[in-house]
């Protein structure tokens, strides 16, 4: 609700300040790293130093040292939230979002070293390829991309029906997506030629990884994880659990695919055998990434808690204390309120009570008389700032009703509208009781 989002990269001076704020906030005193002020969208971890990297809905990546626990850097670029990010070869790091850029950093660097508009829609995933020159990109344009580091040329492949949800580079630099059109496609490299293999699952494709052997292991809605041969044929399903995989993560040695689900729970998988070797009963809220430690023996999840949480890859058992840390319901105290209920939708955005961090949106405690882009802390768009808007009884019930994007142009809220009239007077008298001090 009335979100927008910051396109403007920071200067060095305020990152490196935004840093030493997360550190002294984010020790992983518990065995988990905490930072991020909003759900955990994408990991990965670097081969060349012991650094992580997270990207959150919260718009911001976090660099992590992964001996400390501690965030070393917080990176802010992206236009939206940080759907995906990889780790480089050359311990580079790489961030993709829901403005459609792509964003590579070098550790120490409080700005992109480089950055590309990729797509016309989110940028949901990403893949390094093996040699290091190639960004790959997944996007709900309907179209993966792939970008060369060395002539900059970006090149398209189109062909899935619907979101493209997955990447993934064959050792050999073929490329492989999937999406929620329920197929997986390995693509030729010559212009204009088109797939190779197209193998259909039945079920839309949430995630996609390749392992260092050339098995693509794709899995998704149906709660199975499959196992492909890089030629597309089906080498193997195993059925996890009947709810969606949301993220996959093969360890370095290839052994162990790890699976996580909407429902919070991570199965590892015996890559070789194709079975499941245990379950990790995880926080039962959404996870959403998952990456394997560079030894293998360690495995990180990050999901709706904002959280990053460790875990033995050899055994499932937590690696320091995994107790529920999220926030109390702050609906609890409106029982049967229908407006309450309505705001549900919003809360995952918004926060409420007084200064209480902004996450994908900002606070909209105090947002009765207030113009609109002007909350504290929170930085908007130049189109937003050009609204003649104070939120008030009428204005908000015009944004659900009209929609943000025919209400608020140029914002980043997700397009949603209340049609009826009781409904949209229910939510904004709920808003004028949580939000008045």
């Amino acid at each position: 609700m009335f979100a927008d989002d910051c396109r403007i990269a920071l200067g060095r001076a305020l990152v490196v300040l935004l840093a030493t704020l997360a550190v002294a906030t984010a020790q992983a005193g518990d065995g988990s790293f905490r930072g991020h002020g909003g759900p955990v969208r994408a990991l990965a971890v670097s081969s060349k130093n012991d650094l992580a990297i997270s990207g959150s809905f919260d718009q911001s990546a976090i660099i992590w040292n992964m001996r400390t626990g501690a965030a070393s850097a917080v990176l802010r670029f992206h236009d939206g939230a940080v759907n995906a990010v990889a780790a480089m070869p050359d311990g580079r790091f790489v961030t993709a979002g829901e403005d459609g850029r792509i964003a590579i950093w070098k550790a120490g660097e409080g700005a992109p070293v480089q950055t590309f508009e990729e797509h016309t829609g989110p940028i949901v995933a990403l893949a390094v390829s093996p040699d290091g020159q190639e960004i790959a990109s997944a996007s709900w344009d309907e179209t993966a991309s792939v970008r060369s580091l060395t002539n900059g040329r970006s090149e398209s492949f189109r062909g899935h029906h619907g979101n493209v949800n997955a990447v993934g580079f064959l050792p050999d630099g073929r490329l492989v997506s999937a999406g929620y059109d329920t197929t997986v496609r390995i693509w030729r490299r010559e212009p204009d030629s088109g797939a190779t293999s197209v193998l259909t699952t039945g079920s839309p494709i949430n995630a996609l990884t390749v392992s260092g052997n050339s098995d693509i292991i794709a899995a998704g809605a149906d709660g199975a994880v499959r196992i492909l041969a890089p030629d597309g044929t089906s080498r193997a399903s195993v059925e996890t659990q009947e709810v969606p995989i949301t993220a996959l993560a093969v360890s370095p040695d290839h052994s162990k695919i790890a699976a996580a689900s909407i429902a919070g729970s991570i199965t590892i998988v015996d890559a070789v055998a194709a079975k499941v070797l245990f379950q990790i009963a995880g926080t039962k809220q959404p996870v959403w990434a998952l990456a394997f430690a560079v030894e293998g023996r360690e495995l990180l999840s990050g999901g709706n808690d904002r959280m990053i949480r460790r875990w033995s890859a050899t055994n499932g058992e937590p690696i320091g204390n995994v107790t529920e840390t999220s926030s109390p319901d702050i609906l609890a105290g409106f029982p049967g309120d229908r407006g309450a209920e309505l705001f549900r939708a919003c809360i995952a955005c918004h926060t409420l009570k007084r200064d209480a961090e902004n996450r994908a949106g900002p606070s909209l405690n105090g947002v009765f008389g207030r113009r609109i882009a002007t909350a504290p802390g929170y930085n908007f768009s130049p189109a937003l700032k050009k609204l003649n808007i104070v939120w008030s009884v009428e204005t908000i019930a015009k944004l659900f009703e009209l929609g943000p994007t025919q209400y608020t142009p140029g914002t980043k809220m997700p397009e949603q509208r209340i049609e009826n009239a009781a409904d949209r007077a229910a939510l904004i008298r709920f808003l004028e009781k949580a939000t008045t001090n």
